[in-house]
């Protein structure tokens, strides 16, 4: 049980069990769920979260007949802040058994669909290696679904680009990327040393159609007073490069696979743009006032030594 120190009027008395059955409950959407997922009892799951609300002076669900229970705000606030204490409570837990001689335990972490091939195969092999206790659960998506796991406390770290990130998150740079023009390998332009957006812009373009990325994408031209045709949009980063290898246009991408063909084995090139366009950074991103556990924080240390290796 943890119990506050008596410096304030009202004690407050709550156990870690109580905060993850709460947790719980917000994860599976309904007490039954809940209960079914922890091999427990409805009612010992809704008499731990009514004490809470009891204690705190908080209504944290907003009950649906027949239908489960959803987040009100201040239960969305809550239950981040319990994810982040009961990860802390394992890591204590791991500290007093181990002695700090090991690091153990789950490490949710979050990461850029279009990063995750190219940085995460050989960083969680490393990761193993170094920490082979250590069992980190994988959480892809876009800029937006990275972000709200972050807030709402379901990952703790997430690797993703700096573009339009909340103010509310810390990013610690990893490393800087530019633009570059990929075109199939039989294309006009793709002999020269590189290539203008003035060329660029009247042909016709494969777009990476994700949330943030399009909007960047398309900015490129705009700052040179250009707009890109596109022909083609789609989320998936290795169907851009197979479109482009098929010869339906050309596409702006920032990370480059080691391989210069496509799934199809079509021939693809990557050249520079011949106008000075804005670069973006590839960040571990996490809370501000979140505490890392030390296994985000051993992660953290993993990707500042390892990632400009692997790019």
């Amino acid at each position: 049980m943890i119990i506050f120190p008596t410096g304030s009027i009202n004690i407050m008395q709550y156990t870690l069990r109580q905060l993850a059955y709460l947790v719980a409950v917000a994860d599976h959407g309904s007490v039954t769920a809940a209960a079914n997922a922890l091999y427990t009892s409805q009612p010992g799951i809704s008499s731990a979260i009514a004490q809470l609300e009891a204690q705190f002076g908080l209504q944290f669900f907003i009950r649906h007949h027949a239908k489960g229970v959803s987040l009100t705000p201040a239960g969305q606030s809550f239950v981040a802040a319990a994810r982040n204490l009961l990860a802390h409570a394992e890591d204590l837990s791991q500290h007093a058994s181990a002695l700090s001689q090991s690091l153990q335990g789950n490490l949710e972490l979050g990461c850029f669909t279009t990063i995750a091939p190219i940085f995460l195969p050989r960083l969680l092999a490393a990761m193993r290696e170094d920490y082979p206790d250590i069992s980190v659960r994988l959480h892809e998506g876009d800029t937006e679904q990275l972000q709200q796991a972050l807030l709402s406390g379901q990952t703790e770290l997430a690797l993703l680009y700096d573009l339009d990130l909340a103010p509310s998150l810390y990013r610690q740079t990893l490393q800087t990327v530019l633009p570059y023009v990929l075109l199939p390998a039989a294309h006009p332009l793709a002999g020269q040393v590189a290539v203008s957006l003035q060329d660029l812009a009247p042909l016709p373009m494969v777009l990476l159609d994700l949330p943030h990325s399009r909007e960047y994408f398309l900015s490129v031209f705009r700052l040179q007073g250009l707009e890109a045709r596109v022909r083609h949009k789609t989320v998936n980063f290795e169907l851009v490069r197979g479109l482009v290898a098929a010869g339906n246009g050309y596409a702006l991408l920032n990370l480059r696979p080691q391989t210069p063909q496509s799934y199809a084995g079509d021939q693809l090139v990557c050249l520079p743009i011949v106008e000075e366009v804005p670069a973006l950074n590839i960040v571990l991103a996490w809370p501000q006032e979140l505490r890392l556990t030390r296994r985000a924080e051993a992660f953290v240390t993993l990707c500042e030594r390892s990632i400009s290796r692997l790019g």
